[in-house]
């Protein structure tokens, strides 16, 4: 939902007592909304990196000479694996036992030496080595802001040691982490306590297994006499050490003044089917990922290696040393400037009554009129004269430290009242010039170029991640959107699939780059900055893709099973007008025969944009209307945004300002007053568990009036979007509960969010057994574990239809795989052509949702025309269809990891040539899809991989390639205005219902059509997975099965069918209703003479009905009068 055109909203807030001055609003309002508007973001409201002074302080190396850091030999520790977790589970149930609830939220509680190495609040396996890194550059970012900042202090008797804690965490399956936070120090109020860190909100902590063993060796003596002396640590000759050492050297190409022998660390670790390497090197301090059982080849990940790294530590801006009287001082400053605020706020308005905001910001007057726009004059962006960062001559550049304690952007001044706090790091991935990830971005799936050696670059920005209401966005752009993820994956014939994931939740901007190496090689570069938080860095070593997804799984967490309704066609609009407007909308559905499954109700459904309510005049009875649409199976949703009307006789607010829930101002005294759809509004606090447990419970029947378990949820608005706050969005230095800087939890705000709805919708029904549906429009990594994210407000534009498979596939690079973007584009209005073509694309795309603007005008499937409803209600049929096929791969999804929507490379990471592509993709495995994404198009440009062959999924027909195998042949199809190319891989099988339906729900009992495309060797498998469709019981329980169908005609066996069932009586009782009718042999080459079917209960083969043709070698069988929960195998004679 966009912000834009809301007259509604401002006019039924009823904010003004006036009736004159509502009046007066709502005409000015009214007769705005009708003016054309140009489908253009406006720059003005969000960032750059120059307008950014972290991005600008340490992009291209500017900040390079501040940071030169080597780690401390003498405080090098190899921990027992063992006796780490040990230690660690104690140190945590003492914590808890001290600090209360507090504790979860902080990455220690003490600053003695012993807790810090263990730090009890790091989730997952502890350190096995840890540490200390001192940065010994001459000048340094602490002695420099002293040297800015401090008036007449004498530098001479002041420390500016910048001292660091590393801790390195070794997964069972591979991962490394590398965490380095800032020493503890117990006279300083600006570190006394650690950075605020977020493991318990965002890892997978269950599936996060530490290695059993590891081998720690060093040619440095001193260093290697500690690893004798460990217990846990198996030594290795000397010769072999060096020998070990200096081989690992030379794969990485370590600089020549760094080689030398005693410079580094490594760490192997693993089992012996498979081992990964470490090398660490001491100074200038990098980190260096190989894996253990390949001989030759560099490094898989490096991280360091180009000096970027850097950790601005805490400090008072003082000069001298830092008391509690800072702390004070820090208080006093913050008062002072809400006060200037406030005085700013009197001179900016003229003395007038503010009773709103628009959109932009801009101020509403009590008289009617409203703020003018100020124009300020743009800052002159830094010119990029193409230099690489190596060439960039620092020693002629003066350092950046501007607004390092205060920062304006617009009319908001963040207080900054902790001073400098970036981290950064770079990373390599020698020999891959292909990087993905890093989303949302309305770009290509692979990440290009932001910098780079002569100017050659793609764009001029670095990726920016940093949730946010972004407004008729743009294409081809790094500006950030709604959610995102900090995961990077390459994808290399030499390397292989690698990842790392940098965790932290605060702003963010990374730079793209690709730099020549000895030899040939391209090596893509990763410059990643942060605002704050501390440097967490997840080095994944896949080698392959499946490897890496289920690495991140375990890292993560899983995709939950979403029920099999949220898989169908939800049909939206902003908004449906009342409920007469909702029965005709579903009865014309019903009178088409036109499946469907959920019809959605936006903001007006409200009493005054209060969520939770209903409006009594348009829809009186929201029960009624829920049982009514449920009879047929159908569902709704109602949305529910984050943003509680400021109303003491809401009961939401009233409760929630009782209970002390909100969002507070940097003072931390008062509740943050900010301004969204309902007017004055204050926003939950979801980083804190009271909190997310309050707002599950308001989800219960008896709370939620009107509610029944037919009705889910949609989270909109919850980057968080604030009309009147910096970037349409909430000041960084507001405070949580915890007094914790808004800064530091930005972009996890609209995933906790969405994981408290979810808990709600799943907590509500008795025995919590019914899975929960809900769309969320931002996300941040392990979003995947509570529902559906769509792409927000995209256009009526053959542009923005195009830009939806690329987009999409970024967000399941990220393993956030149940995504869509809204059919026909939010914006504007689609002609047939567009609307058909959209539709037959989101038809094979995971989540399935048509909406629209207000002002768009309707676009329900029958507004085209009658030949235009045929052919979108083919489109939806096709999905229907293949539901069983859909529930499958989600299924498997969340076992394995792997995203359900997969790039070319994740299937076929053997042909680099399909690495870039982004306008076709894999569903599963199994399905190749190529959408028409252009007006007027007959034919369609699709790249088949040889590796397998393919089956038109229409005709059947197997697809005539020529070419070796491994490679990819470019083929032109046919794709005129009623056909999406679609191929079946051979070597398939996919089941499907056929039978027409009007939702999943009247579909449940079905019988399935299986359908076997044969590969070259005449062989094929696939999967079938069965439940309830419905409950956690797949889960609780165990009651579910699984049927893996296989072929291979060179041993005579049409098909076999072996079922795996979760417990013994798993869907017994619903074997009838698990019946397969039809079965479908594509690419057989002659007619069998005789089929029959043997069972696991009967060896009296039974002879099956058939029927083959000979033109098209397909082969049917009829009425096989099997169920898929049991075993049975055809044979055929040939």
């Amino acid at each position: 939902m966009s912000r834009h055109h809301r007259s509604s909203s401002i006019c039924g807030g009823a904010l003004i007592a006036r009736a004159t001055t509502i009046l007066a609003l709502c005409a000015i309002v009214s007769t705005a909304i009708f003016l054309p508007v140009a489908m253009a973001v406006d720059r003005t409201k969000f960032r750059t990196c120059q307008q950014t002074s972290f991005c600008r302080r340490h992009r291209h190396g500017k900040s390079k000479r501040l940071y030169d850091y080597k780690l401390v030999g003498e405080s090098v520790q190899l921990h027992n694996v063992k006796d780490a977790v040990a230690n660690a589970a104690a140190s945590a149930a003492v914590a808890s036992e001290k600090r209360g609830l507090l504790s979860k939220f902080l990455g220690g509680y003490s600053s003695s030496e012993t807790e810090q190495l263990e730090d009890p609040f790091v989730r997952g396996p502890p350190a096995i080595f840890t540490a200390k890194l001192m940065n010994v550059a001459p000048l340094t970012s602490t002695k420099l802001t002293a040297q800015t900042y401090g008036d007449g202090c004498d530098l001479s008797k002041m420390s500016f040691e910048e001292e660091l804690q590393l801790s390195v965490h070794l997964h069972e399956d591979g991962v490394a982490r590398i965490r380095i936070k800032e020493v503890m120090e117990e006279n300083s109020s600006v570190r006394s306590t650690p950075r605020w860190t977020s493991d318990e909100l965002v890892l997978n902590e269950d599936e996060m297994v530490a290695v059993e063993e590891v081998q720690a060796i060093s040619t440095n003596p001193a260093i290697q006499e500690k690893f004798d002396e460990s217990e846990s640590n198996n030594k290795m000759p000397t010769v072999e050490v060096k020998n070990t050492v200096s081989s690992l050297i030379k794969r990485a190409n370590v600089d020549s003044a760094s080689n030398n022998d005693d410079n580094f660390i490594v760490l192997t670790y693993g089992s012996n089917e498979e081992q990964w390497k470490l090398m660490i090197q001491i100074q200038p301090f990098a980190v260096y990922m190989f894996r253990g059982n390949e001989e030759d080849g560099p490094p898989i990940i490096a991280a360091g290696t180009n000096g970027l790294t850097h950790f601005e530590v805490r400090r008072s801006k003082e000069c001298s040393t830092t008391t509690t009287s800072t702390v004070n001082q820090i208080e006093d400053k913050t008062m002072n400037d809400a006060a200037a605020d406030a005085n700013e706020d009197v001179d900016r308005h003229g003395g007038k009554e503010v009773v709103g905001y628009w959109e932009d910001g801009l101020a509403i007057y009590a008289d009617g009129s409203r703020e003018e726009r100020k124009e300020v004059a743009e800052e002159e962006d830094e010119v990029d004269k193409g230099e690489g960062r190596e060439e960039r001559r620092l020693e002629e550049e003066e350092f950046d430290t501007k607004d390092m304690w205060e920062e304006k952007f617009g009319d908001h001044i963040d207080s900054k009242p902790y001073g400098p706090m970036s981290v950064g790091m770079e990373l390599a991935f020698p020999s891959s010039t292909h990087l993905f990830g890093l989303p949302e971005h309305a770009s290509s799936t692979q990440l290009k170029t932001t910098a780079g050696m002569d100017g050659h670059h793609y764009y001029k920005e670095p990726y920016r991640l940093y949730n946010l209401d972004v407004f008729e966005y743009e294409l081809d752009e790094t500006m950030a959107l709604y959610g995102h993820i900090p995961l990077v994956v390459s994808q290399s014939v030499k390397t292989g699939t690698a990842g790392a994931f940098w965790f932290n939740p605060t702003e963010t901007f990374v730079d793209i780059e690709e730099t020549p190496q000895a030899g040939g090689d391209m090596d893509s570069r990763t410059h990643f900055m942060s605002e704050s938080g501390i440097v967490d860095l997840f080095l994944l070593p896949g080698s392959d893709p499946a490897s890496l997804y289920g690495q991140y799984a375990r890292l993560t967490g899983r995709m939950q099973l979403p029920p099999i309704f949220s898989l169908g066609y939800h049909q939206c609009r902003w908004n449906y007008r009342d409920e007469a407007d909702v029965y005709f909308v579903h009865s014309k559905f019903e009178e088409l025969d036109y499946p469907y499954d959920v019809l959605w109700l936006d903001i007006e459904h409200t009493d005054g944009k209060r969520y939770f309510t209903w409006d009594d005049k348009t829809f009186p009875n929201p029960i009624e209307m829920q049982n009514k649409l449920g009879a047929t199976g159908r569902r709704m949703v109602t949305i529910i945004d984050p943003h509680i009307k400021r109303d003491n006789q809401y009961y939401i607010h009233k409760e929630a300002t009782a209970r002390g829930l909100y969002v507070k101002d940097k003072s931390g005294n008062k509740d943050y007053d900010g301004w969204c759809w309902p007017g004055s509004s204050s926003y939950l606090d979801f980083t804190v568990e009271k909190v997310r447990n309050w707002w599950a419970d308001q989800f219960n029947y008896d709370k939620y009036k009107g509610s029944t378990p037919t009705l889910f949820t949609w989270n909109d608005m919850n980057e968080p979007s604030v009309f009147n706050g910096p970037e349409v969005s909430m000041q960084k230095d507001l405070l949580n509960l915890n007094n914790v800087e808004h800064r530091e939890w930005h972009n996890l705000y609209g995933m906790l969010f969405q994981r408290s709805t979810a808990e709600g919708l799943t907590q509500r029904n008795e025995g919590a057994n019914v899975r929960p549906f809900v769309l969320s429009r931002s996300f941040f990594a392990g979003s995947q574990r509570y529902g559906a994210i769509w792409t927000g407000d995209n256009a009526a534009e053959w542009s923005h239809l195009q830009i939806a498979s690329p987009m999409l596939l970024g967000l399941n690079v990220a393993a956030l795989s149940f995504v869509g973007a809204d059919v026909g584009g939010f914006f504007g209005n689609c002609d047939a052509e567009l609307i058909t073509r959209w539709m037959q694309a989101a038809a094979y795309q995971p989540f399935f949702r048509g909406h629209a603007h207000h002002d768009s005008k309707r676009r329900e499937p029958w507004m085209f025309g009658d030949e235009t409803m045929v052919r979108l209600r083919h489109a939806a049929m096709a999905r229907y269809a293949l539901l069983p096929f859909w529930y499958t791969i989600f299924w498997q999804a969340g076992v394995s990891g792997m995203p359900v929507m997969r790039t070319m490379w994740m299937q076929y990471p053997d042909i680099p040539e399909l690495y870039s592509i982004d306008d076709q993709y894999l569903i599963g495995s199994d399905l190749l899809v190529k959408p028409v994404t252009s007006a007027g198009a007959t034919t369609s440009h699709v790249l088949f991989p040889l590796s397998d062959c393919w089956y038109d999924v229409d005709t059947m027909q197997r697809v005539e390639l020529a070419g070796a195998p491994g490679s990819y042949v470019a083929k032109t199809v046919e794709s005129g205005i009623d056909k999406i190319p679609v191929y079946q891989r051979g070597g398939s099988i996919i089941p499907r219902k056929l039978r027409l339906r009007r939702s999943s729900y009247l579909m449940i009992n079905d019988p399935y059509t299986i359908y076997i495309a044969l590969n070259n060797e005449l062989k094929a498998e696939g999967t079938l997975y069965m439940d309830d469709e419905t409950t956690f019981d797949h889960e609780k329980r165990d009651d579910y099965g699984v049927a893996t169908f296989s072929s291979d005609l060179s041993s005579s066996i049409i098909i076999q069918n072996t079922v795996t069932l979760g417990n013994k009586s798993a869907l017994q009782e619903s074997k009838e209703e698990r019946m397969i009718e039809r079965i479908v042999v594509m690419g057989i080459a002659s007619e069998p003479k005789e089929i029959t079917l043997t069972t696991l209960s009967s060896a009296t083969a039974i002879p099956m009905e058939f029927h083959y043709d000979e033109e098209s070698k397909i082969l049917v069988i009829r009425k096989p009068d099997v169920s898929a929960l049991d075993q049975w195998t055809m044979n055929f004679t040939p």
